[in-house]
């Protein structure tokens, strides 16, 4: 037939061309024997979870192409498994993905196998890759025997371990299973973190280089790791260990199947639990370890140095710089650091006789791999330590520490460091240290120097006397060292005082700026004027939207006060239990406040260099700025006040409640101790009353035992709520605020949950179970007339609004309530 007289013939034929390369042409989520994957094409789980093709990782520019799996239902690309991580493809349309000889084959542009399921036995019958719906590529029989599985991707994981897989050991053959980081987010290469399964002890670890272990999950109890606390409030993840002659290993589910969640061992070598939050369109980490980055071994790399006070965590020693820059530029500092200046040991004819010499580095964690070596002084020990071609760093404390080669894990700590001396070319250090005579013009300049440096001394010794404002000065750049008299100009002479507390007294001022402040005149305070600087410069780098902000302070002899942003809406407490109908704080707003104090604490808790332990968490101590927007206040004052803090907390009297049960026992205090008075506290936010304070028709129950008791027995939530409010609430954020609270108030503070997952509760991502009522709390009840709790600042209990309203109830004040932060 003549083709011009047949359009529909030419049609079709062209169509058939075009289907060779659309997806379509595979099965759903099948590559059968008789088929193959290239280009665009990709293959879609039966529900549509997740889909397999070729990508390219993170914003690369490089033509490099890997096959891998994703999730389909999540707006950002998620890859969560890789075939061929180590050997790329640079054309996706002419490499293949096949079945061939009894395996699933990825064939390159040159039709070289690059990767395969490496299967030693064949098939009788034909094969199929099938893609499930948990996210697992099998390889298998076809259809006529679907269930037997000859491989599967599930066996064989990257850097993420899906709900459903397997992570552990196979008897059989002596292999451990891995998941291995990605070298970079534009390389999906193993990097160096790995997490393995330990069969004997039954537990995880992390591994730098899949030899040195970092970090240890704990052994498994039956429930949970006893190094991951997180696990106790199972509502979840539901984990279980499997073990027998075969294969011993951990797998995991999701009670809620509707939730999307990852394990991933990240580029960061933390592991991370993750949940997908589509309303955000981001991963919400659920927990992850170790707590800080700088825990993570060598994460710097050689010569490199890790802080977290660093924007990136990561730097060079002096005289180094980036082994590979474009590397750094992606999170990957594994390569460290090289020397920018060879060093001179082993050359006779130094220059200008310059020796390598040593650059002191103080407050430091010693790098990994010592050398003792036995000599008297520090002297010698330096000598050892230049004599030796190959060392390059030495410390000498009581005894001499060398280290040769590679300096490794090393990070900068605050005051307790040790010194490490670093070896360095002459060049590198300043010229004064060469041991060369300093010549007359030297001599000179420095004299004059020197008068210059006494008239300027001279000039502001007279302007300070003058009683000049704004003679401060910006100390680190973040806080302002004020002058006493400065202060007391602000404060007209500290007249108008807005609270007072355990640890001093408040006071409202302004800055010739017209700036608000409040003073706080610290009493108690003992450390000298080289520590309380230190202190206050740590607590001032701390910086949160739910953190009041630390302007600068003063330190002149026994006079130590701190200055804080003036806010003038006051305290928590003073809206939150005022009499008043009018102003009374919605519902809305109340549950805002308990979001934005617990994201607060969680900062404090999990963020800083250290964990920081308010010790005196209560509506006192939560200001509120114009928008209602919640501010932690006196976050520092545990921190500044050290060892006396304790001794300053037993001696003042207060508020009923607000103390976890090991205050009273005499147990170290952690941070969960926080969390148990942030759970008391949610139960006033409920009820707008203090919990120790009883209403006419309820004089034998204390309202967290009513309100658990009717938790716990399915009543109405509503009938715990502050009357004012007239029921105008969500019954669902009643519930999960007392159930929530329940759970931090546990006896038992592994009971309770970290602020990290209380955040994600009250915003939804998790869901909280009902919890048992605390035996403390009946015990309380029972003898509430014999027993006091302490708070540091419970003697005065006001709020800055109480200095504005004279008609507020006499309650005691606290010590910071006055302030704010703008930040």
């Amino acid at each position: 037939m003549d083709n011009k007289k047949n359009p529909w013939l030419m049609l079709s034929f062209f169509f058939i061309c075009l289907s060779l390369n659309n997806h379509h042409s595979l099965g759903a989520d099948t590559i059968s024997a008789n088929q193959s994957l290239s280009g665009d094409q990709t293959i879609i789980s039966n529900g549509g979870n997740f889909e397999l093709g070729f990508f390219t990782p993170g914003n690369s520019s490089r033509s490099n192409y890997y096959i891998g799996m994703w999730y389909k239902k999540v707006s950002l690309r998620t890859i969560v498994w890789v075939a061929n991580r180590e050997t790329p493809v640079s054309d996706r349309s002419s490499s293949v993905l096949r079945i061939s000889d009894g395996n699933l084959v990825l064939f390159n542009e040159s039709q070289i196998p690059i990767w395969s399921t490496n299967l030693s036995s064949t098939s009788s019958g034909p094969l199929e890759a099938v893609l499930l719906d948990d996210g697992n590529l099998v390889l298998r029989d076809g259809p006529d025997n679907s269930s037997k599985r000859l491989w599967q991707s599930f066996d064989h994981p990257t850097d993420t371990w899906l709900p459903g897989g397997k992570m552990g050991n196979n008897n059989r053959n002596k292999q451990n299973m891995h998941i291995i980081s990605w070298k970079n987010s534009e390389d999906p290469a193993p990097g160096p973190f790995a997490l393995e399964l330990q069969q004997y002890f039954s537990n995880y670890i992390i591994l730098w280089n899949l030899s040195v272990p970092y970090w240890n999950s704990g052994s498994w109890n039956g429930k949970i790791f006893n190094q991951v606390p997180e696990m106790r409030l199972n509502y979840i993840y539901n984990f279980s260990y499997v073990s027998n002659e075969n294969e011993a290993y951990f797998t995991y589910s999701l009670y809620d199947p509707s939730i999307i969640s990852r394990f991933v061992m990240g580029i960061s070598g933390q592991i991370q639990q993750l949940s997908w939050l589509e309303n955000t369109k981001q991963w919400n980490l659920f927990w992850s370890q170790p707590r800080t980055q700088c825990e993570v071994y060598a994460f710097c790399g050689p010569f490199g140095i890790c802080n977290l006070q660093s924007l990136h965590f990561c730097n060079c020693l002096k005289g180094f710089q980036p082994t590979l820059d474009n590397s750094w530029n992606l999170s990957d500092f594994s390569a460290g650091c090289a020397r920018k200046t060879s060093l001179q040991c082993g050359n006779d004819s130094l220059a200008d006789g310059k020796r390598d010499m040593f650059w002191e580095m103080t407050n430091m964690k010693l790098p990994d791999h010592p050398q003792p070596k036995a000599v008297g002084n520090s002297s010698e020990c330096e000598s050892t330590c230049l004599n030796n071609c190959y060392c390059t760093a030495y410390a000498y404390d009581d005894s001499c520490l060398i280290w040769i080669g590679d300096l490794l894990d090393l990070e900068q700590l605050d005051s307790r460091g040790r010194t490490l001396y670093l070896r360095l070319a002459a060049s590198e250090l300043p010229s004064f240290r060469n041991g060369k005579a300093i010549n007359a013009g030297v001599v000179l300049g420095s004299v004059a120097g020197m008068a210059v440096l006494v008239g300027l001394i001279a000039f502001v010794i007279f302007r300070r006397r003058k009683g000049s404002i704004g003679t401060e000065k910006v100390v680190d750049g973040l806080l302002v060292a004020f002058v006493y008299r400065d202060l007391q100009n602000a404060t007209k002479n500290f007249s108008e005082k807005l609270g007072g507390g355990g640890f001093g007294s408040v006071f409202k001022g302004t800055l010739p700026d017209s700036t608000a402040i409040a003073v706080k005149k610290l009493e108690s305070i003992s450390q000298g004027e080289k520590q309380f600087r230190a202190e206050v410069s740590t607590i001032g780098t701390i910086q949160h939207v739910n953190l009041v902000r630390l302007r600068g302070f003063c330190s002149e002899g026994t006079k130590k006060l701190l200055v804080y942003d003036y806010m003038p809406n006051g305290s928590l407490d003073s809206h939150l239990f005022q009499e008043k109908n009018s102003g009374v704080l919605d519902w809305k707003a109340r549950y805002q406040i308990a979001l934005g104090t617990a994201r607060g604490l969680v900062y404090l808790h999990e963020k800083c260099r250290d964990c920081i332990i308010h010790c005196d968490i209560k509506p006192e101590n939560i200001l509120l700025d114009a928008e209602l927007c919640p501010k932690v206040a006196d976050f520092g004052l545990a921190k500044l006040i050290g060892r006396e803090f304790s001794r300053v907390l037993t001696t003042m009297r207060g508020t009923r409640g607000y103390l976890a049960p090991e205050w009273i026992s005499g147990v170290a205090i952690t941070a969960k101790a926080d969390v148990y008075s942030y759970g008391m506290m949610l139960f006033e936010f409920v009820s707008g009353r203090r919990n120790s304070e009883q209403s006419a028709d309820e004089k034998t129950r204390f309202f967290p035992i009513l309100a658990a008791s009717l938790i716990i027995q399915g009543g109405d939530v509503l009938s715990l709520l502050d009357p004012r409010l007239e029921g105008n609430a969500d019954v669902e954020e009643v519930t999960r605020i007392c159930r929530l609270a329940c759970w931090c108030i546990q006896d038992d503070e592994t009971h309770r949950p970290p602020m990290g997952q209380v955040v994600q509760i009250l915003e939804g991502v998790l869901d909280v179970n009902l919890a048992p009522v605390p035996r403390s709390l009946q015990v309380y009840v029972d003898n509430q007339d014999h027993i006091i709790f302490f708070t540091e600042s419970s003697s005065s209990q006001s709020s800055q609004a109480r200095s504005t309203n004279s008609n507020s109830s006499s309650q005691s004040k606290s010590s910071v309530s006055s302030t704010s932060s703008k930040s």
